[in-house]
């Protein structure tokens, strides 16, 4: 897809990997909207000329006042990039930390994907664009609420692509292992421990913590070739290829992984 001139809408654009992708777009020569619930999504999207949306995509009337604004700001939404998501809590969590990483990790995409799928296919048109991470091809040690909403969004991105893709609706998967964001260091690295140090630990030993920006302009080159898979980090692709191989020996390979990372 040309990006130039078209309109697009990112979430969780404050900081982080949304920022990039929305500077890496403006870039490129399309406009954008900044969505999020971080009131700093303002001074973000100031420093690119463009408009910002202020509000929790994690409820139905979050998604349908973003898309309304979009489409008053801008005009019809070209690419909507779901890339607003949580770490969640740490261990199993209990009943409020599942209803809420579901509404922010799984439900928004889902609820956005309803009313833009829709007038897409009418147009012919359209880009998906979501962000799970690598924890949805293998899994987050230490999260199972992260883990197990990265791989639907994961699953919920391929039902779309197989069933709309004839229609013209383009969808891609951003799935980075490290980025150098809050969502993997937190607010307050130094005083991370137990559960919430080991699943940070599992994911910065891994492999390279690469920059935002780094991380936009692999998303923006996939997105220009209509690549699904979008991974920055290639190794993955190892990873995932050697768990489907041998799904026990994986599994065991993991739990080696968590007690050393537990132990050290």
């Amino acid at each position: 897809m040309e990006l130039k001139g078209r309109n697009a809408v990112v979430t969780g654009a404050a900081g982080g990997i949304g920022a990039a992708i929305a500077a890496a777009l403006y870039e490129r020569g399309a406009r954008v909207l900044l969505a999020d619930l971080d009131e700093a999504v303002a001074d973000t999207a100031g420093t690119l000329s463009q408009p910002h949306w202020t509000g929790d995509v994690s409820s139905a009337d979050g998604v349908t006042d973003l898309v309304d604004t979009a489409e008053r700001e801008l005009g019809q939404v070209d690419l909507y990039f779901a890339n607003a998501g949580i770490g969640g809590a740490t261990g199993l969590g209990g009943e409020g930390d599942w209803d809420r990483i579901l509404d922010v990790n799984l439900r928004a995409h889902i609820r956005a994907a309803e009313r833009l799928v829709p007038q897409w296919t009418v147009r012919g048109e359209g880009y998906f664009v979501a962000t799970a991470s690598a924890a949805g091809l293998l899994t987050q040690i230490g999260q199972a609420g992260y883990s197990v909403t990265k791989h639907a969004a994961l699953a919920f991105a391929e039902w779309l692509s197989v069933t709309y893709g004839d229609e013209g609706l383009r969808v891609s998967v951003l799935a980075p292992m490290g980025v150098n964001t809050k969502i993997l260091w937190g607010d307050h690295p130094d005083a991370v421990t137990g559960t919430a140090l080991t699943g940070q630990r599992a994911v910065a030993e891994a492999g390279n913590v690469l920059e935002p920006a780094d991380v936009a302009t692999t998303v923006m080159a996939a997105i220009e070739a209509e690549t699904f898979l979008i991974l920055p980090h290639p190794e993955v692709l190892d990873m995932y290829r050697m768990k489907g191989s041998d799904y026990d020996r994986w599994i065991r390979g993991m739990r080696r992984y968590q007690a050393k990372l537990q132990g050290s």
